[in-house]
This record gives C-alpha cells, structure tokens and sequence, in this order.
C-alpha cells in the first residue's frame, strides 16, 4: 500500500470517528435539554416545564399563597374587602374551610411554621397568626415595610416586600435576623412575590412575569429561571386573569403546583431543563 493511498484511509477513518463523535454528543445535549427534571439543590440554568395534569381554581381567589398540606391546598387571597385564609380539596377545589381577613386589610404571602399559619398583609405592616387545624386568629406581629411573600427554612421566616430584598425573620419575636440582597447575573431582581422554600433553595414568582427565580438562601444568587410563558392557555384567560403566582410543594410525592391569581386551574408541573 502506498504512502498516499494509507494517508487517504486514515484520514477517512479519523473524519469518521470524529462525525460519529459530534453527532453523540449533539444528541446528548439534545436529550439534556429537553428532559424532565428533578428538583434539587443544585438547580442552575434555564427550565421550562411540562403540565402534569390541572385541577379547578377559584376565579374568586386572588392567590397571594399557596401551600400543599396533609393533601390538601392552604391558600391566602387578596384584595381589599375580598381576603380569605382557607384550606380547598386539590382535585375539585372545593373550599373545604374558609375564614374572612378584616375588610381593612388585603392579605397578602402566607406559610405554616410548626402547627401555626402565619400570613401577611400588604400595606398594614401587620400578619397574623393562625391555629392550622380551627384557623382562629391567636396573635398578631409586626413588620416594616410591605408585606409580599412568606416561607420558611423550618427555623425562620422568610419575607419579601417587593424589593430586591428577602427578610429573615425570628418565628417567636419578629426580629429581622439577615437580609439577602437577590440578584442574577449582577443585576438586582425587585417585584419578589410569592415565596416557598424547596430542599434548601428560595423558589420565588416574579410580579408581572410568568417565570420563577431559584435563589440561593445563604448569599441571594439567582441560580435558576423557570419559564412557565403559556401556562394558562389563552381560551382559559378572561378579562379579570391576573398574573401567575402561586407555588406548592408536595415533598412526600416531590410534586410542584403552580398557578394565578383569579385563574381558573391550579397546575402540577414537571421540570424540564431548558
């Protein structure tokens, strides 16, 4: 065999094997992009989502919190005159137990620390304090600044106020223990909404967008965004839809429920890397 004709082969066989190699790894990153996820502690990138499956929603409930308990949805709803704490029946969303807020306030965020739901207001510089299992009110507290979104770490509470700044708050005395300052990519993040804290990270809605933020807890880095544009199909949307907010975990079954203020479904969604 000639010099030439065995440089020709190995060229052949080299341009080949690095072919077969581009189209491998072209397909592995096809495969990563689109599969579904699970939701970790280590979320980084872009997601978009899948729709599980969708259950009725109250177009009477200005969805201000959401939380998945004992199989069943706890929700906090706004608005002036309007505002309600109540318990609904995920699969039919039956109001299964519901309590009034006071017409002077417009209840905002809400989240359940240790038998005791903690829910706050918008403008009033005031929550309240819950019993879970009867819903009477036991106490109120105080707060500066507005009231958005409210989770909680098993030991703190969790506020936003609608400013790039998320409170860390004392359950038993109300002091602010830190503060993060929420940023992605260096540039501050405002109009924090609803809030749930899932193994170990800060899920949270931006007002007036359909994405959610993952936000570490220790330093208030953007660490994910979650795309949810189209979500609520346009022959569900009416002239009193509002913006998306809401967001649950089931973490016995590592479900993810979403949805909007006045929208007539509540979503479970899967993740997928974007």
């Amino acid at each position: 065999m000639s010099k030439s004709i065995y440089s020709a082969i190995l060229l052949l066989v080299i341009s080949s094997v690095l072919t077969l190699l581009f189209i491998a790894c072209t397909e592995t990153n096809q495969a990563q992009s689109g599969q579904i996820v699970s939701l970790d502690g280590n979320m980084k990138g872009n997601y978009t989502y899948e729709v599980v499956k969708s259950s009725p929603h109250d177009t009477y409930a200005f969805t201000q919190g959401l939380i998945f308990h004992e199989g069943a949805f706890i929700e906090s709803t706004g608005l002036q005159g309007k505002s309600s704490l109540r318990r609904v029946e995920i699969e039919t969303g039956k109001v299964l137990k519901k309590i009034d807020v006071p017409v002077d306030y417009f209840a905002e965020g809400m989240t359940i620390f240790q038998g005791k739901i903690y829910q706050l207001t918008w403008l009033n510089q005031k929550g309240f304090v819950y019993d879970l299992g009867t819903f009477e009110k036991e106490k109120e507290f105080s707060y500066y600044g507005e009231g958005w979104g409210l989770t909680n770490d098993e030991k703190n509470l969790i506020l936003s106020d609608g400013t790039n700044k998320i409170r860390f708050v004392d359950p038993f005395n109300f002091e602010v223990l830190k503060t993060i300052s929420v940023s992605e990519n260096g540039q501050a993040i405002t109009n924090i909404n609803e809030l749930e804290y899932i193994k170990g990270m800060i899920f949270a809605n931006i007002w007036q967008t359909e994405r959610i933020i993952v936000i570490d807890p220790s330093n208030g880095n953007v660490t994910a965004s979650i795309d949810l544009t189209g979500l609520l199909k346009p022959e569900d949307r009416d002239s009193q839809v509002d913006v998306l907010n809401g967001i649950a975990y089931d973490a016995t079954k590592d479900r993810l429920f979403v949805t909007g203020k006045l929208w007539p479904k509540i979503f479970e969604i899967k993740l997928k890397k974007k």
